[in-house]
């Protein structure tokens, strides 16, 4: 104790303290950053009295009674649709939802379809007719190019499912016919392209077994778009048959021949 008592009255060493102090609370102000946007990500853009948030609370806190009343079928493609579910679940977050983790300055770009299984046991299946990719790098997605969307001959579009791996990222379960670095296979609707995981690209952000799916514009180049962005995306609702759009989207979205409000939140894609 006297020698580190000696070591910090001693006037040499006041520019490494002076470093140690201010290395000290840099990790303090980051740590407090991370736990107001990670561990309690803001609340405002929630409605406490929307059925679907008591839903969505319920889906975590309920029993397996509780959560079979809340998924959507995908035994059938809906009457006058194009596509088919891709997975069988819990329609939790739609597309265009401001809810945490996102906002209304970053909307959620696709649907979030929750398993009432653990990891590597719901199946996910090509929702549509298309060419799929794996890149060399991706973890827990593959990508279809479809040459001719359904609903607007001529115009390419790209199918984006992700999620299929173990929270650490070092298992996947998309199917063993779809190894890293494929391009350009064909796969016909209802082809088994894996199963859902609960893999989010960061060990911070915990995430439960679902799937996201999303529609993707093409680049203009013959590619796919980032999907990150919400105007390159397109809204699945009339492409599904199901209301899944935030501003339109029932507690548990079922086949309806006009699937589209009036006020949905649509991006650069369209709908």
């Amino acid at each position: 104790m006297e020698r580190i008592i000696v070591w910090i009255t001693d006037r040499r060493n006041r520019g490494k303290i002076g470093a140690g102090l201010l290395g000290l609370a840099m990790v303090v102000i980051a740590y407090a950053f991370l736990r107001i946007r990670v561990f309690r990500p803001a609340q405002s853009s929630v409605n406490p009295n929307d059925p679907r948030q008591a839903a969505f609370d319920l889906w975590w806190s309920g029993t397996a009674e509780d959560r079979a009343k809340l998924i959507t079928s995908r035994d059938k493609v809906c009457p006058g649709a194009p596509f088919q579910l891709p997975a069988e679940g819990y329609i939790g977050l739609y597309y265009g939802d401001p809810r945490p983790p996102y906002s209304a300055d970053h909307r959620h770009q696709g649907i979030d379809i929750f398993s009432p299984t653990p990891p590597n046991q719901t199946p996910v299946y090509a929702a549509y007719d298309g060419y799929l990719t794996r890149e060399a790098g991706w973890v827990s997605a593959v990508i279809m190019r479809v040459p001719s969307d359904p609903l607007h001959p001529g115009r390419q579009i790209w199918l984006y499912y992700t999620h299929m791996a173990d929270a650490s990222g070092t298992v996947d379960f998309i199917s063993p016919q779809f190894p890293r670095d494929t391009h350009e296979v064909f796969v016909k609707q209802g082809t088994l392209l894996g199963h859902t995981g609960n893999w989010s690209g960061d060990p911070l952000k915990p995430v439960g077994t679902h799937l996201h799916f999303s529609i993707v514009r093409d680049n203009g180049q013959g590619g796919y778009s980032n999907e990150l962005i919400f105007d390159n995306t397109i809204d699945s609702s009339r492409y599904l048959g199901l209301p899944v759009n935030y501003n339109c989207a029932p507690v548990v979205p079922a086949c309806d021949p006009n699937p589209l409000c009036g006020s949905a939140y649509l991006g650069a894609g369209g709908g």
